[in-house]
């Protein structure tokens, strides 16, 4: 334990996802070490992201005004929407450069165990978009853990009652460059149910 201040820093930064105790410390004397214009330009940039960052009125994303740059971009396919949890996941499929739809960010999974039931959600909004626009095809693409399961199959469920819409998850298997004996069991058999003609 550091004293005062020192203490406090490592404390706030160990709360930060994926931050354990040895991390906090390394950056807390990294800060300390650093210029105080180093500092200032940390500040600066947190103070911006606090006032200047808003989410998206349309899709959840994270955006400088009220419509994120891929909502107001008329290139994109509004009739194809892509579901994910958070708006960490919008940019990795657009790295994959594949995907010339549109958006929807949850803000979440279900976790009942923590307390995050679909009232928590931005489901209501996807509902509402799939209503009032011509959304042709849903792409579930939350996370293949237990609650990004559990959410798919809950939005499959509100979903089958939408005419004419066409749900679809994101297919799962194994990576490339892995061999077959690391992969679990559950990988290998979600590779096997989801294997395609050639």
């Amino acid at each position: 334990m550091y004293e005062g201040p020192v203490q406090d820093l490592i404390d706030e930064l160990g709360r930060l996802p994926g931050v354990g105790p040895k991390s906090a410390q390394r950056i807390a004397f990294h800060l300390l070490a650093a210029e105080p214009a180093d500092i200032t330009r940390l500040q600066d940039v947190l103070q911006k992201v606090k006032d200047g960052v808003v989410f998206c009125d349309v899709c959840g994303n994270v955006s400088e005004q009220q419509t994120c740059r891929i909502c107001r971009d008329a290139r994109r396919d509004p009739q194809k929407v892509c579901v994910v949890e958070e708006p960490k996941d919008v940019l990795a499929i657009e790295r994959t450069r594949e995907f010339k739809g549109r958006y929807h960010v949850l803000g979440g999974a279900l976790d009942p165990l923590s307390g995050v039931g679909p009232d928590q959600l931005r489901i209501r909004e996807l509902l509402g978009r799939i209503g009032s626009q011509d959304v042709t095809e849903v792409i579930l693409a939350t996370d293949p853990n237990t609650e990004g399961e559990a959410t798919a199959t809950y939005l499959i469920r509100l979903l089958r009652d939408f005419p004419g819409l066409t749900v679809t998850r994101l297919a799962s298997g194994l990576p490339m460059g892995g061999d077959l004996e690391f992969a679990d069991e559950l990988t290998l058999t979600r590779a096997l149910s989801g294997r395609r003609a050639v």
